[in-house]
């Protein structure tokens, strides 16, 4: 060792008050989405079965979640439904008094500004096939009627009370058409979260399951590739000039360099979605005793945040914004 050391870096790590003054990934409850699952037709809670402590909500009981989530300080509230009826062209989510209208009016009811109440404007809820749109006779998903569809599903989930919409479905022109809709309705205040960078990933089983997708076939012709990067900046650059508020990468952990190269050159604020598959297989080791669950959660959350997400979609949002808190 040297007689006469200039500079010792566990100096800096000798005490907590230390670690914390110095780090610099830091976190507040406002940073974190609960996404949030409600299913028409029940009459109590449903637990999803690959998602420990992940529940499929009736309306009353979704209010009570989100107020929970408020409680904690969550920032927003990210919601899916579930309807009773299911068709190829996802009727239910053209309906004004459809499960997720019904569901964004319950929320906003709840919980005023308090948090950003977040839909999602996606078709793969609410179609028999699984897909996130309409289909062509051949089978392919038609991305122009799909878009006409998104386009008049974020008209109503603004006027149900929802604060941001969120465009999942990786349609080509899906935000500069929502935009323009929103616009037109009146509602130049809501602001659109752009899946960017939204991947074909193995990673979302779980969720299939929490709103019951039977998906038929695959989206690897619209979800972005696993091999590509690159692409992901093509994606920015358009839904940016196309109006983006927010930009999306999904899922988290995989795409840690995504989502890094996706920050360093975003204008807008980034936004990452640590999905079902990371949330359920964390569950599962820690529930064997293979890791210790608290601190991969928390290590997982500053990975993500770390990378450059300013917003950080989790199943365990509530659970770390009170360890936060």
């Amino acid at each position: 060792m040297s007689r006469h050391p200039t500079h010792r870096p566990r100096r800096l790590r000798h005490t907590p008050a230390l670690r914390d003054l110095v780090a610099e990934t830091n976190w507040h409850p406002a940073h974190l989405v609960l996404p949030l699952f409600v299913k028409e037709g029940i009459t109590d809670p449903t637990p999803v079965p690959t998602m420990p402590g992940v529940t499929q909500h009736t309306l009353p009981s979704l209010r009570k979640a989100a107020r929970e989530a408020v409680d904690a300080g969550v920032g927003g509230l990210m919601l899916f439904a579930v309807p009773e009826r299911k068709d190829a062209v996802g009727s239910a989510a053209l309906d004004p008094d459809g499960i997720l209208q019904r569901a964004l009016r319950e929320t906003a009811d709840e919980v005023g500004d308090a948090a950003v109440v977040m839909s999602d404007v996606c078709l793969d809820e609410f179609t028999d096939h699984g897909h996130c749109g309409v289909l062509t006779p051949d089978g392919r998903v038609d991305n122009d009627a799909t878009v006409e569809r998104y386009a008049a599903m974020a008209v109503l989930h603004a006027e149900a009370g929802a604060h941001c919409v969120g465009l999942s479905g990786m349609m080509d022109g899906q935000v500069a058409a929502v935009r323009a809709a929103l616009d037109a309705a009146g509602r130049q205040e809501t602001a659109i979260l752009a899946y960017t960078a939204k991947y074909a990933s193995a990673f979302y089983g779980p969720f299939r399951d929490a709103v019951e997708c039977d998906l038929r076939g695959d989206r690897t012709t619209y979800q972005m590739d696993p091999r590509d990067a690159a692409g992901a900046l093509r994606e920015l650059a358009l839904d940016e000039a196309e109006g983006a508020d927010l930009v999306m990468v999904k899922p988290a952990l995989a795409y840690l360099d995504v989502l890094r190269t996706i920050a360093d050159h975003a204008r807008v604020p980034v936004a990452a979605y640590q999905v079902s598959g990371e949330y359920a297989m964390l569950e599962a080791a820690a529930a064997r005793g293979w890791i210790d669950r608290d601190r991969a959660i928390a290590e997982t959350l500053t990975a993500v945040r770390r990378a450059g997400a300013d917003v950080v979609l989790t199943y365990w949002a509530v659970e770390a914004a009170r360890r936060l808190g």
